[in-house]
C-alpha cells in the first residue's frame, strides 16, 4: 500500500495529476484509509505506469482511456489496438519529417550566421523565411 506522497515520488507525478486521473476515470476510484487518505496498491501503480508510457508515446488522455479498456481484454481488442498504434506511428513519422526539415533550416541559419558580417541571418530567416 502506498500513500499519495509515495506514489508521486515513485512515479514522478504530481498529486494534482493523480487526483485528475481519478476525476476523469483514468484511474478507478482509489481506496481510502480510515482517515480519508488515498491508498494506492500495486495494481494502481501499474495502471499509472501504463498511462505515463502511453503519454510518452503521444497518446491523448481520451486515447489512453480507450487503451485502458482494451488492456482488460487485449486479444479481443487486438485489431483496434493495432489500428490506434498504427495511426499514432504515422503521426510520429510525420512529426519526425517536420523535425528533420526544421533541423536543416536551423543548421543553414546557424551556418549563415557564422559567415555573416551584417545583420542576423537567424532573425531575418525567422522574419522572412529561409533564403534559397
Amino acid at each position: 500500500m502506498y500513500q499519495i506522497g509515495e506514489v508521486t515520488k515513485r512515479l514522478n507525478i504530481s498529486a494534482d495529476t493523480l487526483r485528475y486521473y481519478e476525476k476523469i476515470n483514468l484511474l478507478p476510484r482509489v481506496s481510502r484509509n480510515a482517515s480519508g487518505l488515498r491508498i494506492y496498491y500495486d495494481k494502481d501503480l501499474s495502471r499509472l505506469k501504463f498511462i505515463r508510457r502511453a503519454q510518452r508515446m503521444g497518446f491523448s488522455l481520451d486515447e489512453i482511456s480507450q487503451l485502458l479498456v482494451f488492456r482488460e481484454a487485449p486479444q479481443q481488442a487486438k485489431p483496434e489496438i493495432r489500428k490506434m498504434a498504427g495511426a499514432k506511428l504515422a503521426d510520429i513519422e510525420t512529426h519526425l519529417q517536420e523535425l528533420h526539415v526544421l533541423k536543416n533550416e536551423l543548421t543553414l541559419l546557424v551556418n549563415l550566421c557564422t559567415g555573416s558580417k551584417d545583420g542576423c541571418p537567424i532573425i531575418e530567416g525567422l522574419d522572412t523565411g529561409i533564403p534559397k
